[in-house]
């Protein structure tokens, strides 16, 4: 059967033709923050391949934040010190905080980025979704149910606080729900391979947009 002239049409568009990567600015950013508790840098590159160096104190955070870089495609540095002999929990938002604010320097005014993310990641018996914005406009959905109060030293409670940080100084929408799954590691894993493939979606620059921000409004 003939392709219609609308297929055609649609099909032999061109990309922007004034879109070329290398002349791309870098999206590095590199964001030191220190309170009475906490002393953390963080180094991001939003175009890297990957890599990781993360030490917080916490393993199972340094575990999850390779997580993020690897299924990312973000090269990510993290240095944090904390009031340890607390307990993990302002080390664990503080790193949230300094990773948001990374990706919302990285990103900059947010030209021509897909900036929608959507992505379901299965890890043995879990399925965790995750769906994202780049809006500007911060707010977090979080539908985990995670049975167990620890996996190893780290208090899972903390999942949810790592997140609300990392939404409102990214000034993302971030939607998490958990379809499936019994073991509390796999759940949290899964939640942050599906957040570093949602993230990867929407950070990419979309040839089509290229120098453009993506939103009817012009602006985020």
């Amino acid at each position: 059967m003939p392709h219609s002239p609308l297929f055609m049409q649609t099909t032999n568009r061109q990309v922007n033709s004034n879109y070329d990567q290398s002349t791309i600015t870098p999206r590095i950013a590199t964001v030191h923050r220190t309170t009475g508790e906490t002393n953390v840098q963080v180094t991001i590159n939003l175009d890297g391949r990957g890599t990781c160096t993360a030490a917080t104190g916490i393993p199972f955070l340094d575990h999850m934040l390779h997580q993020i870089a690897s299924h990312g495609l973000i090269d990510i540095d993290v240095q944090a010190k904390g009031d340890w002999e607390i307990d993990d929990h302002h080390t664990n938002e503080d790193v949230g905080i300094t990773l948001g604010q990374a990706f919302n320097q990285a990103l900059g005014d947010r030209k021509g980025i897909v900036r929608f993310g959507n992505f379901l990641a299965p890890l043995d018996e879990a399925l965790v979704q995750v769906a994202l914005d780049f809006s500007g406009r911060p707010h977090l959905s979080y539908g985990l149910q995670i049975p167990t109060q620890r996996v190893g030293t780290y208090d899972t409670q903390l999942v949810r606080e790592f997140f609300v940080a990392l939404v409102n100084h990214s000034q993302m929408t971030l939607h998490i729900r958990q379809l499936d799954g019994i073991n509390s590691h796999h759940i949290i894993e899964a939640t942050f391979k599906a957040f570093a493939r949602a993230t990867r979606l929407a950070v990419e620059i979309d040839p089509r947009r290229a120098g453009l921000i993506p939103s009817s409004k012009g602006v985020l």
